[in-house]
């Protein structure tokens, strides 16, 4: 079938992204479902940093690909061997797809799954196929899902179904903001009622972790970000303090509004500078945890005195350490009893033909959540 679809033929365009535009929407062919795979209308796909580290080069992938990653849609048609989805069904997309049998999904850990790691690295489906095609030539899939499209075909790990009565664009967001975010805190952190935690860069995923620690209980929510606007949206989200880490002193308020530091330092900006500033205000016996996705090259020296001194704990989150099937239809619960306000992430709706505006303001640090609307 043809489909419509924001296409990358190459990565580190020039800003601003609406002159060099480098998302093409071109016309493309998409193969009908193999085994094991799904047809989705795509309903809509937020704009995220781990599409702007694509478009920008900072996470190399093959080209020609179609970008997209979060998102919701509904289910056309399914390919051999797919029994749990009937057309008509509504589903989140899922950026990391789950064999179900190598040994980090036998272990419950299928953010870790290792052929969907080599799948999304190739730029294929998990099966290894590609179903994109543009004037003859294939084209790579976006970690398994290619979302900027009006449909996408992919594997039956890659979504999970919800229900009916969540609107649509509400729900592309679970696909990835609210899954790592929300996931950082309830899962990696395990956050309980009365600990104190700090989000360090208020993009969707990080305000997203804020959602989920004012939800856990957490007795001191600090929101850390560049942006005075963030940091009053962030106030009004529930954190019970705010700082510019520009200031100086920024360390100091920290450590002084918590008696020390904090248990849980969940950084989300994905850089050097702001994984440093997460380990300086974790308190002693804190963790600090990123899931901000730096370069590939980015490093940092790690006192490493202070993790047996201090019994300090430095952790990665991938997908919130979810276990998506589970977790997506648990948060979308939250979110419709008031406990997670999801939709106050939204920060602007567009079509697919404004898309590269879109990641100009993403870049510009203008918007947390941006939907596109099919």
């Amino acid at each position: 079938m043809k489909i419509r679809a924001a296409v990358l033929d190459r990565m580190g365009a020039e800003t601003p992204y609406a002159q060099s535009k480098p998302l093409q929407i071109r016309e493309l062919d998409l193969d009908p479902p193999g085994a094991g795979e799904v047809l989705v209308r795509v309903a809509a796909a937020g704009l995220c940093h781990s599409d702007l580290s694509v478009i920008n080069g900072d996470r190399p992938r093959p080209m020609p690909m179609a970008l997209g990653h979060e998102a919701s849609g509904v289910v056309e048609e399914v390919g051999p061997g797919v029994d749990d989805l009937a057309p008509g069904d509504h589903v989140v997309m899922v950026f990391m797809p789950s064999c179900g049998h190598c040994l980090p999904c036998a272990e419950g850990r299928p953010a870790l799954c290792e052929p969907g790691a080599v799948a999304n690295a190739a730029g294929t489906l998990l099966s290894g196929g590609r179903r994109l095609h543009c004037d003859g030539a294939e084209v790579y899939h976006h970690i398994g899902v290619s979302a900027f499209a009006t449909h996408a075909v992919m594997s039956r790990r890659s979504v999970v179904k919800i229900t009916k009565d969540l609107p649509l664009v509400e729900a592309a967001l679970f696909g990835c903001a609210v899954l790592t975010g929300v996931g950082a805190v309830v899962n990696t952190a395990k956050v309980t009622a009365g600990q104190a935690v700090a989000v360090i860069g208020l993009g969707g995923v990080g305000l997203a972790s804020l959602l989920g620690a004012v939800a856990s209980g957490a007795r001191h929510v600090i929101a850390l970000d560049l942006s005075d606007e963030k940091l009053g949206l962030a106030r009004q989200l529930g954190a019970t303090a705010t700082v510019n880490p520009r200031d100086a002193d920024a360390v100091e308020q920290v450590k002084e509004q918590t008696g020390g530091g904090v248990e849980f330092a969940i950084e989300m900006a994905g850089s050097v500078r702001a994984f440093e500033l997460a380990y300086k205000i974790t308190r002693r016996g804190g963790t600090t945890i990123t899931a901000g996705l730096p370069p590939p090259t980015a490093t940092m020296p790690l006192p490493v005195v202070n993790l047996v001194a201090e019994e300090r704990t430095v952790k990665g989150s991938y997908i919130g350490t979810c276990v998506p099937s589970r977790d997506i239809p648990r948060f979308i619960e939250l979110y419709q009893r008031g406990k997670l306000p999801v939709d106050r992430l939204m920060s602007g709706r567009m079509k697919l033909e404004q898309i590269n505006e879109g990641f100009d303001l993403l870049h510009e640090g203008k918007a947390v959540r941006q939907v596109i609307e099919f």
